[in-house]
């Protein structure tokens, strides 16, 4: 093996966009376990296109074309959207 990653640059935003949004005051009620976290990434990760890079150069230059405040909003829609499903249909008791 070469050392050569793939890195999802949205897989890297989002969940960090969630982890984020799960510790704020809007969402004290919400489950904070770790299956809802990793459900609410799901199902955004499934909606939004993958943003694959092999170095952290790319990574760097990627990350910052995603970070426009026209892509954050679509991505903090999304996060919102999730956050409603995962709280109405819980994998869990």
């Amino acid at each position: 093996m070469s050392g050569i990653k793939l890195i999802n640059v949205t897989e890297e935003i989002v969940r960090g966009l969630v982890s984020f949004l799960l510790h704020g005051v809007e969402y004290q009620t919400f489950c904070h376990c770790e299956q809802c976290e990793m459900d609410v990434n799901a199902i955004v990760l499934n909606v939004l296109p993958a943003r694959y890079v092999t170095s952290n150069e790319t990574r760097d230059a990627v990350f910052k074309q995603m970070s426009t405040p026209e892509n954050l909003e679509e991505i903090n829609k999304q996060i919102i959207r999730a956050l409603h499903i995962v709280k109405q249909y819980p994998k869990h008791p």
